[in-house]
């Protein structure tokens, strides 16, 4: 694929179709992340932000076992033993955790076994969670003496408001699937062994879609979570999709009760 030299050690890139799956791939250490893990993925996901083939991305950590843990804790005495360091760390991951916030194309977190801390953070960056019956999530950080900055804590109260931002991290432990559902910090849980199997159906059916309508949709969500108001150009744009040969491509295909074949124009 065009972006394959995109892939690192640690951080795999494959495509299939209009899928791309990113993969963090440490599964020895439970894809615990390093600080270069965090720059490669912010370089793979800029990459693939700009590639007009792609429908849908999906985000994985290597095995069945963890999406990931969170930061390594080896790193934290030679990446972030003191302020200005923790400073650099922060700035990487902040930039990297945007990119997929902010992301054009769909994405999918396929979410094995254990997602705290920072792995918690990049699933939460994703617009859907799909995760097993046996995952666990948290952001324990309060037992290691660490803040969640402000551009991280923006990302947990967007995904589950102020109060359960609050008690995930001043009770610091770690819910069932079940409670992570119930509390908005995934979309949807299946049996272990179907984890994959959902993840890229729901992909495929992402893929299936208008492309630029869901570029559309994920820029009107966002948009819409800004305080201000929307402008009349802002307002307009809902109309364009109109003017597009994929509203005609789907209009015909729905009046013909056949698949539309969507180009992304």
């Amino acid at each position: 694929m065009a972006n394959a030299a995109a892939s690192t050690d640690t951080i795999l890139v494959s495509k299939d179709g209009g899928i791309a799956i990113v993969t963090l791939n440490r599964e020895d250490k439970l894809n615990a992340l390093t600080k270069g893990m965090w720059a490669a993925l912010g370089r793979v996901v800029e990459l693939l932000a700009h590639d007009q083939s792609l429908r849908c991305l999906i985000l994985r950590g290597a095995g069945n076992k963890a999406f990931s843990p969170g930061n390594d804790i080896d790193e934290f005495e030679t990446e972030r033993s003191n302020i200005a360091q923790a400073r650099s760390y922060g700035a990487l991951m902040h930039s990297t955790l945007e990119s997929i916030a902010t992301c054009p194309v769909p994405t999918v977190a396929m979410i094995h076994g254990i997602c705290v801390g920072g792995g918690l953070e990049i699933a939460g960056s994703c617009d859907i969670r799909i995760c097993g019956q046996s995952s666990r999530f948290g952001v324990p950080v309060a037992k290691l003496g660490l803040v969640m900055a402000y551009p991280e804590l923006a990302g947990l109260i967007r995904l589950v408001g102020r109060a359960r931002a609050l008690e995930i991290l001043l009770e610091a432990r770690i819910y069932d699937s079940k409670e992570a559902k119930d509390m908005g910090l995934v979309t949807r849980v299946v049996d272990d062994g179907k984890v994959e199997t959902e993840v890229f159906k729901a992909a495929q059916k992402i893929a299936d879609g208008a492309p630029l309508v869901h570029r559309w949709h994920k820029k009107f969500a966002a948009r819409l979570c800004e305080p201000t108001a929307l402008n009349n150009d802002e307002l307009e744009e809902g109309f364009t999709c109109f003017g597009t040969k994929d509203f005609a491509v789907g209009r015909d295909a729905f009046v013909a009760k056949v698949k539309p074949k969507f180009k992304g124009n």
